[in-house]
C-alpha cells in the first residue's frame, strides 16, 4: 500500500517500523514476481524450445557466483575423447535388405535393334547392367474355407465329421492371421478401429467397429493363461521396474466417464527372457503396487511417486530411484531461468548429472561385473563430491523456485539415486519402464479412450504380450498369428508355457 509523504508518522521508531514491513513485503513480491517469470519461461521453453536436458559443455565454465572459483575443483569435466582418423562412408543409396524376395524382370532389345547399324552383323550379348527397384503389394486378403468331411458306415448308425481345429474366437470369421492383423494395428501402430473399419470396407469387407472390439476383447481374454505365466516369469527375477500413466474408461461403476483411471506398468524377468506387462485398475493408491508386487523380492526401481513406499515396506525391497528424473528437474529450472546469460545453480546440478550419464554410457556394453567396477572407480566419487555440493547449495536456494524444487528432489531421493552403484544390473535411471509405457500414450492420441472396464483390461493383455514380444526380438504379427493357431488348442501348463515369447 503506497502511503502519501503527509500520512508517515513523524516518530523514528514508527519509521523504522513501517520500513521494515515494507522490506518484507517487497521480499515477498519479489519471491512470487520470480517465481510467476519461471513458470512462464517454463511454460514457453516447453512450448517452443527444444526438449533436449542436455547443455553445453562451455556453460560449465561460465560460472560467475561467489562460490565458483571455490568449487571449480570439484565441477565435473567432459571426457576428453581421441577422435580417429575420419572415415567417409560410401555414397549412394544403401542397398536393399538381402532377405527381400526378388523378382526378376528381364529387358531385351527389340529384334531389328539387334543388328549392328555399321555393318549389319548380329549383336552379340555381352553382359548385363543390374538395377534394383522397391516394390509393395497391397495386404492379400483371403476366405479360408474349412471343408469338413462327413463318414457314414452302410449300416446307416455311424456317422463321423471331420472335426475343425479348436479357434481363438470360436463360430465367428475371424482367423488367426486377421486377430493378429488388427490387434498388431492398433495397439502396436496406433490405428483406432473406426480407421480398421474403415480401410477393409475400402477392399470390399464390411467389418463394423464394434465387431472389431468384440473381438479385441475375447482375445485379450484368450491370452490371460499367457499373462499369468509371464507374470510368474517376471516376479521370479529380482530386479523389477515399475511405472504408471492415466487412461479414461467411459463405462466404470462408481466413476464418470471425465475420471481417471491407471494402467500400470512392470518391466523385468531374466535378462535373456525380459517381461513387459500392463496392468488397469481404476486407482492410483499405494494398495495398487502391493497387489501387483505379491511374491516378489528383490529391487524395485520407480520415479519419486510415494505410492510404492507401501509395497517397499511390506516386502522389504529394496527401493531404487530414477535420476532422469533429477536431471529432468534441472533442466527444466534451467528452462525456468529463460534466456539469460547468467549461469547457477541450475546449471551445476545438470552438469553434475550429465558426467554421471558419461560414464554410464562408457559403461553400457560392460558385463554387470566390470559396470559394478567401472562404477566404484568413476560414479561414486562424483556422487560423493555431488552430495557435499547438495548440502551446501540447498539452503541457499528459496524452496519454491524451480531450481529449489530440483534439489529437494534431489535431497529427498538421494538414498534410492545411488543404489544402483551397488548392483552392475541396475539401471541408473526407471526409462526402461517409461519406454515400455510409451506405445500405450501414443496409442491413447489416437483412440483417446477405452469404452468398457473388459476393454481396458484386454487392450492391456494385448499390449503386454506385443511389448514382451519386441524386447524378446520377435515381430509382433508373426508372434500373436502363431500364438491366436496354437494357444486354442494347448490345454495343458507346459504347452502354454511353450508359447510364451522367449521361450527356450
Amino acid at each position: 500500500m503506497v502511503m502519501a509523504l503527509n500520512q508517515l508518522p513523524d516518530d523514528v521508531d514508527a519509521l523504522k517500523i513501517l520500513a521494515t514491513e515494507q522490506a518484507v513485503l517487497n521480499e515477498q513480491l519479489q519471491s512470487k514476481i520470480t517465481l510467476l517469470q519461471e513458470q512462464l519461461n517454463l511454460v514457453l521453453a516447453r512450448r517452443y524450445a527444444a526438449s533436449s536436458e542436455k547443455i553445453s559443455p562451455d556453460q560449465i565454465r561460465l560460472f560467475d557466483e561467489a562460490e565458483a572459483d571455490a568449487q571449480a575443483s570439484m565441477l565435473p569435466q567432459e571426457n576428453t575423447t581421441t577422435v580417429p582418423e575420419h572415415t567417409r562412408r560410401p555414397r549412394g543409396r544403401k542397398p536393399l535388405p538381402e532377405a527381400l524376395p526378388r523378382v526378376e524382370v528381364i529387358h531385351t532389345l527389340a529384334e531389328r535393334e539387334q543388328y549392328c547399324p555399321h555393318d549389319g552383323n548380329l549383336l552379340s550379348e555381352i553382359g548385363e547392367v543390374t538395377s534394383e527397384q522397391l516394390d509393395i503389394v497391397p495386404a492379400k486378403i483371403q476366405v479360408i474355407r474349412h471343408i469338413r468331411k462327413k463318414y457314414a458306415c452302410t449300416c446307416g448308425q455311424c456317422i463321423k465329421t471331420a472335426p475343425l481345429p479348436a479357434q481363438p474366437i470360436p463360430k465367428s470369421l475371424a482367423s488367426p492371421g486377421l486377430l493378429a492383423h488388427i490387434t498388431v494395428s492398433k495397439y502396436q501402430d496406433a490405428l483406432p478401429l473406426y480407421r480398421q473399419e474403415a480401410i477393409l470396407k475400402r477392399i470390399g469387407v464390411d467389418l463394423p467397429r464394434a465387431t472389431l472390439a468384440n473381438w479385441m476383447v475375447q482375445a485379450g481374454q484368450l491370452v490371460q493363461p499367457v499373462i499369468n505365466l509371464l507374470r510368474d516369469r517376471l516376479l521370479g527375477y529380482d530386479i523389477l521396474q515399475m511405472d504408471e500413466t492415466t487412461v479414461q474408461v467411459l463405462k466404470e461403476n462408481g466413476k464418470s466417464a471425465q475420471s481417471k483411471s491407471y494402467l500400470w506398468l512392470q518391466r523385468g524377468g531374466p535378462p535373456h527372457q525380459p517381461v513387459v506387462l500392463y496392468e488397469y485398475d481404476p486407482g492410483r493408491s499405494a494398495e495398487v503396487p502391493q497387489r501387483l508386487l505379491d511374491g516378489f523380492s528383490g529391487t524395485l526401481q520407480t520415479d519419486g511417486y510415494s505410492g510404492y513406499n507401501a509395497a517397499v515396506a511390506t516386502y522389504g525391497l529394496t527401493h531404487a530411484g530414477c535420476m532422469a528424473h533429477a536431471r529432468r528437474k534441472f533442466s527444466d529450472a534451467v528452462k525456468a531461468q529463460g534466456k539469460k546469460k547468467k549461469t547457477g545453480k541450475a546449471h551445476q546440478g545438470l552438469a553434475w548429472i550429465q558426467a554421471l550419464y558419461r560414464i554410464e554410457k562408457e559403461a553400457r556394453e560392460f558385463t554387470p561385473k566390470a559396470r559394478w567396477q567401472h562404477r566404484q572407480t568413476h560414479a561414486r566419487p562424483l556422487l560423493n563430491e555431488l552430495r557435499g555440493w547438495l548440502d551446501n547449495t540447498l539452503p541457499q536456494v528459496a524452496p519454491t523456485s524451480a531450481t529449489g524444487k530440483a534439489l529437494k528432489y534431489l535431497y529427498s531421493e538421494w538414498n534410492k539415486l545411488i543404489h544402483y552403484l551397488d548392483d552392475g544390473r541396475l539401471e541408473i535411471d526407471n526409462n526402461g519402464a517409461e519406454n515400455a509405457i510409451r506405445p500405450f500414450v501414443i496409442g491413447r492420441k489416437n483412440w483417446l479412450f477405452s469404452t468398457s472396464v473388459k476393454g481396458v483390461k484386454a487392450s492391456a493383455n494385448l499390449y503386454s504380450l506385443i511389448e514382451t514380444a519386441k524386447v524378446n526380438g520377435l515381430e509382433p504379427y508373426a508372434y500373436l498369428r502363431h500364438l491366436f493357431t496354437e494357444l486354442p488348442k494347448a490345454d495343458t501348463v507346459e504347452a502354454i508355457e511353450a508359447l510364451l515369447p522367449g521361450a527356450e
